[in-house]
């Protein structure tokens, strides 16, 4: 493939921005030196037009094909932040910024990108106009949300969108995809529960709420196990169990459950609020106590148009030459999935070998994916939009 051996040619270059990237991690919406060198890089290459500012701090690029005859419109999205973790890789390039770190490989995904733009840049064999969408605040901070809601779809007139994430676990160079949901809608709740303290040995002079609460934890867990079809996926987990009281002798006033419900499908999204927020009251109430619940809204979930997804899976095809693309879903959760709300499109693994998994302090990018993952984005651009 002439796109995998140019792309492989420029591994090292890659390569080098990635550890860069690695070395001086961001978090959320604070990317402003990230995105400075994904501009700096852009402006070297040569592309049409860099608007920046997109979503708080997103960067937008375009390039345009040797022809525009059919007025086509592809993104590529790629994400810029890192995470709040410390560092533990002992590589010479690791973070030299203590309690940040790219944990999860978007420093990969971004110089993957930015290989593709100063591809796409040299050759423009191809005919329409490729959008380059950098990203920050994937991590928790809706980052893909703000960047639909600053019009970024409309202004660019963005007709198909595509992503990627590396996959720990996955052979390197590997892709998986799916159609349909690939990846889970993610929501938070957070129940505090209030009875009336007392002393443990007056237990009938208290409304004891950390029995209440305990009750509550064990019923949540039937909403999956009684009111969720078997063979649909909807995980519920209470991560947090903590009362305003850490003496043995005491019976707290008030207890505090925190957890997240992940779902592939809406319909069980908006079931599973109901039924928490029922289940947290009425055993509260059967009690006498009370349970206030918070639900907090996060991503949706990742849902690949069935078109699209056949489009990226032929060109990790020719990338290559190994794709899964019946992959089984995973319930983690990614903002691309508001992209894929405005436009059909679709997001797509890459294998990162034998790693620690992503999250972990000991996680670390696989520059052998680079000529493969930067190849893929320039492969959907010539094969969604040949050159005329």
């Amino acid at each position: 493939m002439p796109i995998k051996n140019r792309l492989a040619d420029m591994k090292e270059e890659i390569t080098g921005w990635r550890r860069h990237l690695h070395a001086h991690p961001e978090l959320l919406f604070d990317v402003h030196q990230t995105a400075a060198f994904v501009v700096e890089r852009l402006r070297e290459f040569g592309v049409d037009n860099i608007t920046t500012g997109i979503g708080r701090t997103g960067v937008v690029a375009t390039i345009k094909g040797k022809t525009d005859t059919a007025g086509k419109v592809i993104g590529l999205r790629a994400d810029m932040d890192a995470l709040p973790i410390t560092e533990a890789t002992g590589l010479d390039y690791a973070s030299t910024v203590p309690g940040k770190m790219h944990a999860c490989g978007h420093d990969g995904h971004t110089a993957m990108l930015l290989g593709a733009a100063k591809y796409l840049a040299e050759t423009r064999n191809f005919d329409g106009t490729a959008v380059l969408i950098f990203q920050p605040a994937e991590e928790g901070g809706g980052g893909g949300r703000e960047m639909c809601a600053d019009g970024m779809m409309d202004r660019w007139n963005i007709q198909e969108v595509y992503g990627m994430h590396n996959t720990p676990g996955l052979p390197v160079g590997q892709f998986a995809i799916r159609p349909g949901a690939l990846l889970a809608s993610s929501d938070e709740f957070e129940i505090v529960v209030t009875g009336k303290g007392g002393h443990a040995a007056a237990p009938h002079d208290a409304i004891d709420t950390t029995l209440v609460a305990s009750q509550i934890v064990v019923s949540l867990h039937s909403i999956v196990s009684r009111n969720v079809d078997p063979i649909k996926r909807v995980v519920l987990t209470v991560g947090t169990f903590e009362t305003d009281s850490v003496a043995s002798n005491i019976i707290a006033h008030t207890a505090r459950l925190c957890g997240t419900v992940r779902t592939l499908d809406p319909e069980y999204r908006a079931l599973a609020e109901a039924r928490v927020r029922r289940v947290a009251e009425d055993i509260a109430s059967a009690y006498g106590a009370t349970a206030q619940v918070i639900w907090t809204p996060g991503y949706p979930a990742t849902i690949n148009s069935e078109t699209e997804t056949h489009h990226a899976a032929e060109a990790a095809l020719a990338v290559s030459g190994a794709v899964d693309d019946a992959v089984d879903p995973i319930m983690p959760s990614e903002d691309f999935a508001y992209m894929l709300e405005e436009r059909p499109g679709a997001y797509i693994f890459l294998g990162n070998g034998d790693t620690a998994q992503c999250h972990h302090p000991a996680y670390n990018f696989d520059d052998e994916a680079i000529p493969a993952g930067s190849s893929w984005y320039a492969e959907m651009i010539e094969r969604r939009m040949p050159a005329r």
